[in-house]
């Protein structure tokens, strides 16, 4: 039903009293176009957007639809990363768990660490060979915003991962003698669950949020995941109470975490410094040397994409970004970590050597 202040209602009582006077009878549909008319501009612009907001049921992911001829080597390149992701991670989180030498704190965090890579990729990289497939990009509202919750989760207690990671390579060296005592299974197990529980809530609001807002005209995502970003920008009306939640929450999430770890590294090297023996200082950074490289390369490209959630950023750009941390990050970070792990390598050897056997 349309909503009317006093002055329109008055207007159309007159037009319908003078039109029942002459013809004794008044029809309703043009009782409503004539309220209709004498409606401002701004209201019937309110009107026709709450319409289209209230008829949207679901969104296109464009994804790859500007390269056609390029969709079945895609294809192939992503499936053929996904595999490479599933069956790494995989094996490491098989040789940790069996491997006696491998039962220590670091280990533990890059199992846990390996499983939430695998859940992200699966939460993405389907969807996008199903697209690449079909060619079509529909996807509810509800599929759009539980995907986006997933991936903010997911990326969130990875961000988180890695910190707790960098604590636990900051305990070992600069305080090895209380390591065992400060770093025990109870204390890891902890941390690990205030890694998940911490993000749930704030993920869960925040999708609520984004898709509270209206959405109208345009339902098409110039993207191949629902993201922040493509998905604001199809929203109505002003987003900027969203926009500032969105920095808020890359800020706590996303930049806090990063510099906690930056603090430890750079504890880490003071200490690896200190060290008199060329051998054991070669050893301490050989540990950590991994573990930096993927915080480098996953908040730099995370960074990036959340803390600048306007169309300040052009959407190839955002496109290649989101790429970078969807697929070619979760590919390279076990790679990462076996090439330059030698206990990982040692316990690889071992399993092969086994199932060879």
């Amino acid at each position: 039903m349309l909503e009317m202040d006093a002055e329109t209602l008055s207007v159309v009582y007159i037009i319908v009293s003078n039109s029942n006077k002459v013809t004794g009878q008044c029809n309703v549909r043009y009782e409503l176009i004539a309220t209709f008319d004498l409606l401002s501009v701004d209201e019937q612009k309110f009107t026709t957007e709450k319409s289209n907001a209230s008829s949207l049921i679901e969104f296109v992911l464009l994804g790859f639809s500007d390269v056609p001829h390029l969709q079945w080597i895609l294809f192939g390149i992503f499936l053929l990363m996904y595999l490479t992701i599933l069956m790494c991670n995989s094996t490491i989180m098989l040789i940790t768990r069996i491997d006696s030498a491998l039962q220590t704190p670091m280990y533990f965090f890059l199992s846990n660490f390996s499983f939430v890579e695998i859940c992200y990729v699966t939460v993405t990289i389907p969807r996008m060979l199903m697209d690449l497939c079909t060619l079509k990009g529909n996807i509810t509202i509800f599929a759009c915003a539980t995907q986006m919750c997933f991936i903010l989760m997911l990326g969130g207690t990875e961000c988180l991962l890695l910190t707790a990671m960098a604590y636990d390579r900051y305990v070992a060296i600069c305080n090895p003698l209380h390591y065992s005592l400060v770093m025990s299974r109870r204390i890891c197990t902890q941390l690990v669950a205030a890694c998940w529980i911490s993000v749930i809530p704030v993920v869960i609001g925040q999708t609520y949020q984004i898709f509270s807002l209206p959405f109208c005209g345009s339902n098409r995502i110039n993207h191949f995941i629902c993201d922040i970003p493509p998905v604001l920008k199809l929203a109505c009306g002003d987003t900027f109470v969203n926009e500032i939640a969105v920095y808020i929450v890359a800020m706590v999430f996303v930049m806090v975490p990063f510099v906690l770890i930056l603090v430890s590294y750079c504890k880490i090297i003071v200490s690896i410094l200190k060290l008199s023996s060329a051998k054991g200082r070669a050893k301490a950074f050989s540990t950590c040397s991994s573990h930096l490289t993927v915080v480098v390369l996953f908040y730099g490209t995370a960074g990036i994409t959340y803390l600048q959630p306007k169309p300040t950023q052009s959407e190839r750009i955002g496109k290649l970004l989101s790429l970078f941390y969807t697929i070619l990050i979760p590919t390279l970070n076990p790679i990462i970590y076996t090439l330059r792990n030698k206990d990982i390598m040692m316990a690889l050897r071992k399993l092969l050597s086994k199932l060879l056997a």
